[in-house]
């Protein structure tokens, strides 16, 4: 009795740490994005690059003066509003001294060949509030947008500097074949860094490939040219989507302590897969309302999907064949909510358009599934190990976990059914 009591408050802390964890884990539409289009020549290597002008001079400021503020970092102003040190958009620099700017990334930015960093040349930078910036899903987009210097031109100079996106042209002498690595030196430590979604199209020939990455970029980025290793850096960030997803894991958890049976929840988890597979793909390209109450709709659903797993796990039936289909066919269904959750945000980051995307998404989702299975794998053997012990330990267990689940689901869905009537 006291080592189930001590499992017991294991479980409890567990699922209050769940709580203390932000219940969006989806939609975050201010998600900072980074694309580097690295266009392979007979001589040259060019690089053009968007990336979020915060990354560029947060971690720029100068030291504190008598009135106690910091300078201002390099192409900004300072401005204090109720209170609060605000940073804006020095429009003025920018236009006279655009080039500045752009050695700034060149400095944090590290291509490098066999350990040895290539020196890059600065050729242009435009800048543009959030909203105003041309389309840089494609390389002739991305070409076009850096083809000459472009006015900074906001509807008000009071411009800041989060509210901002910076294109950038950086040139590599020589030709550039084989492998190579990208990483980035700088920490600006912002709010959400960590999230940084870096899109890498590399362009050698008539061969494009596509390669993901979350977060700064200080462990180096591999670019091969190789299909291979482009799909693996999709099938990570799949991983990563279900590990680091909390109401993912929850909902996995629940299949897990509701099945009777291991080749029963492998089922439900591929059901969920192929459900998860369908509407990312069908919000990807489009095919989904794009009414403001849909996003917090689908995040209120999936709270309420993960009530349900938690309600099926308490008062499961004894296992059958049609009972077992019935479940893989609810999974998959609920897969389909799941999948709208991402498809929005992949969809920013990759762009209808862009290349090899079939295999990105296919990769991406093949990570799904392997992050299911690996939660799977931690979880079921001690699943196993309760359900030889006393039965009244298995329920006990099994109904605090489903409990302290459907709490925090449901403070998620009490969360984000406001956004529905907002």
């Amino acid at each position: 009795m006291r080592h189930q009591l001590v499992r017991l408050t294991i479980l409890l802390v567990l699922a209050m740490t769940f709580v203390g964890t932000s219940a969006l884990a989806h939609f975050k539409l201010n998600q900072n994005v980074r694309i580097f289009h690295v266009v392979h020549g007979l001589d040259a290597t060019d690089v053009y690059i968007r990336t979020p002008m915060a990354y560029l001079v947060a971690d720029k400021l100068g030291p504190v003066g008598p009135d106690g503020l910091p300078a201002p970092a390099p192409f900004t102003i300072n401005r204090v509003e109720d209170g609060v040190l605000m940073h804006l958009v020095d429009a003025d620099m920018f236009r006279k001294e655009r080039l500045n700017l752009a050695d700034i990334l060149a400095d944090d930015l590290v291509f490098a060949v066999d350990e040895r960093r290539l020196i890059p040349a600065t050729v242009m930078a435009n800048a543009y509030p959030i909203g105003t910036e041309p389309g840089f899903a494609t390389k002739d987009e991305a070409t076009l947008a850096l083809s000459g210097p472009k006015t900074f031109s906001p509807s008000s100079e009071d411009v800041y500097v989060g509210d901002t996106v910076v294109d950038i042209h950086i040139r590599f002498v020589g030709k550039l074949d084989g492998t190579y690595e990208i990483s980035m030196s700088a920490n600006p430590e912002l709010d959400g860094q960590d999230e940084t979604a870096n899109l890498v199209l590399d362009y050698r020939g008539d061969k494009i490939r596509t390669y993901r990455a979350t977060g700064l970029l200080h462990s180096p980025i591999e670019i091969s040219g190789a299909a291979t290793s482009a799909a693996i850096t999709f099938v990570i960030e799949g991983i990563r989507h279900i590990i680091e997803g909390i109401d993912h894991v929850l909902f996995v958890l629940c299949m897990v302590i509701g099945a009777a049976t291991l080749p029963a929840l492998l089922l439900r988890v591929t059901g969920f897969t192929l459900g998860h597979t369908v509407t990312l793909i069908a919000g990807f390209f489009g095919f989904a309302p794009s009414a403001p109450w849909f996003i917090p709709a689908v995040e209120t659903a999936i709270a309420l999907t993960i009530i349900l797993a938690a309600a099926d796990a308490v008062f499961q039936r004894p296992e059958r064949a049609q009972s077992n289909t019935a479940a893989v066919t609810v999974t998959a269904a609920i897969g389909l909510l799941h999948g709208f959750g991402f498809s929005f945000m992949l969809r920013n980051i990759l762009q209808v358009d862009a290349t090899n995307v079939w295999q990105s998404l296919l990769a991406f989702n093949l990570g799904v599934e392997l992050g299911q299975l690996f939660i799977v794998a931690m979880v079921w053997p001690l699943v196993v190990f309760l359900r030889r012990m006393p039965p009244k330990v298995w329920i006990g267990a099994r109904g605090v976990v489903a409990v302290s689940v459907s709490v925090i689901a449901m403070i998620w869905a009490f969360e984000r059914i406001s956004g529905v009537f907002a």
